[in-house]
């Protein structure tokens, strides 16, 4: 599913118009992008939880020319599903 056959499938089911459905789920992604830039988590009871976990610097190989690689340390956002969404799948 895109962001446009989310953005529809909002507006449809809500009863609200695909421009006011954009403007929510650009104001949720937004909310989300700063809570995990504090580093906070973002807990939605019933769907999952959003957090950032660090990883470490680590040794890698170029694909194509086998040379080792230093690859940097970094932060990545983290998504784990509740027990109610994981059960409906």
């Amino acid at each position: 599913m895109t962001k446009a056959e989310l953005i529809t499938k909002i507006s449809e089911d809500a009863g609200i118009t695909k421009v006011a459905a954009n403007a929510a789920l650009d104001a949720f992604m937004e909310s989300v992008a700063k809570t995990l830039k504090k580093g906070d988590r973002l807990t939605l009871v019933g769907f999952g939880t959003f957090s950032v976990s660090k990883r470490a610097a680590r040794k890698g190989r170029n694909p194509s020319t086998g040379a080792e690689i230093k690859i940097k340390a970094k932060k990545v956002a983290k998504f784990k599903a509740s027990k109610e969404l994981s059960g409906k799948l």
